[in-house]
């Protein structure tokens, strides 16, 4: 059976004996048409299941409509989130979405800034593999604006957008001193990225400055399976072996912080089996506020990431980038790096005075949504959701 071919203005025109110029202005709501030749050209395109070409319009207008994101790993909660939230945002503003993934393989990284330049998208919202900037900035030099989100890129002057992951780390590390903790280990995904980099950076400066040394056993690195495929999701069973370990010599005094709450539930698991308890015995703090951690035993405290407000921010960061040059060209000014504070939910898991960081204006007005939180007196109403204008 041979496929049927798309229909055209031509056939629209040749139809109702009219010029394609007519029949392109009438769908387009132009002037110097009249309402009932509007009607017809309505009727015969529908007739024809007309579509218009975008791509061919794009070739016209020099404008494709079209934002590429470049994601690591799908299967991550807080880049399903990240994305949901760019698609909301870009379509707000009449952009469609080009979701490309490179599983953290620099090889598909510099394929699929190839394939963005040849498709034309209008820009670029990137979450780099951190090994070589030299195909971003060919894309960049091609007149392709791109904003990079959640992890930098040494070597290359371009925006981010992320979260503040030192910030998170010192606050999380401090509630739990606050808590009585003064034996403390940071769980970590050996994955050489710069928010691991920078969580870890942040444990070790809160211990520094209360005199406490850090040992090298106390920052654990869980072996990441992402290095054959990011498309695997992060599993309790990457910590449950480490939490093990901890558990032979973890006692009172003893706190745990992992970089995900998926970490947390492994050691969660070793504790419960070595007969630990938590937080009188051991305390446990998370990253990420997935929707399971407040129906843990104890309710897990975490740091909720603000994945919407990261897109919604990145998507207007790339449309101020789009109108006014990349950076240092035009009125657009300097790489700028916009980090976003998270928000420490404690729980029943780590006790004490959590501390405060100086809040954003933004993030006192756009708050990210919360899960509900099944240990609180009262259900935790959803937050605001991010402002959808510019």
């Amino acid at each position: 059976m041979t496929p049927r071919r798309r229909a055209t203005l031509r056939d629209i025109a040749a139809a109702l004996d009219l010029s394609v110029n007519t029949v392109s202005r009438a769908l387009a709501g132009k002037d110097a048409v009249s309402e009932e030749t509007r009607e017809r050209v309505r009727r015969e395109a529908d007739r024809l299941g007309y579509v218009p070409n975008t791509m061919a319009r794009s070739l016209v207008l020099q404008n494709a409509m079209t934002i590429g994101l470049v994601i690591t790993n799908p299967s991550n909660p807080f880049y399903a989130r990240l994305i949901s939230a760019i698609e909301e945002r870009g379509r707000v503003h009449g952009y469609s979405l080009m979701l490309m993934v490179t599983e953290d393989s620099v090889d598909n990284e510099r394929r699929v800034a190839e394939e963005l330049m040849r498709w034309g998208v209008d820009g670029v919202l990137a979450v780099p593999v951190q090994h070589g900037a030299e195909h971003w900035e060919r894309l960049r030099k091609s007149g392709t604006p791109v904003v990079l989100v959640n992890r930098d890129l040494p070597g290359m002057e371009a925006d981010l957008v992320g979260v503040d992951y030192y910030d998170s780390a010192r606050r999380a590390t401090e509630l739990l001193l606050a808590g009585g903790a003064r034996e403390l280990y940071l769980v970590e995904e050996d994955l050489d990225i710069s928010p691991v980099a920078e969580r870890v950076r942040g444990f070790r400066a809160v211990l520094d400055e209360h005199g406490i040394a850090v040992r090298d056993d106390q920052i654990i690195k869980v072996p990441t399976r992402r290095r054959e495929s990011s498309s695997q999701p992060w599993d309790p069973v990457d910590s449950y072996a480490i939490g093990r370990g901890l558990a032979g010599h973890a006692g009172p005094g003893s706190a745990v912080l992992a970089g995900n709450d998926y970490f947390a539930l492994g050691v969660y698991r070793a504790f419960t089996e070595h007969g630990l308890r938590i937080p009188e015995d051991v305390a446990v703090v998370g990253h990420g506020d997935h929707p399971f951690a407040a129906y843990l035993a104890p309710p897990l405290t975490t740091v909720r990431l603000p994945a919407a407000r990261v897109g919604a921010t990145a998507v207007d960061r790339l449309l101020e980038r789009m109108a006014a040059g990349a950076p240092g060209e035009g009125p657009g000014g300097g790489a700028q790096a916009t980090l976003l504070p998270a928000e420490l939910i404690v729980r029943a898991s780590a006790t004490g005075r959590p501390a405060r960081s100086p809040a954003s204006p933004a993030s006192r007005t756009s708050p990210e949504p919360a899960y509900p939180d099944p240990a609180s007196p009262e259900p935790a109403s959803p937050d605001p959701a991010p402002p959808e204008s510019s």
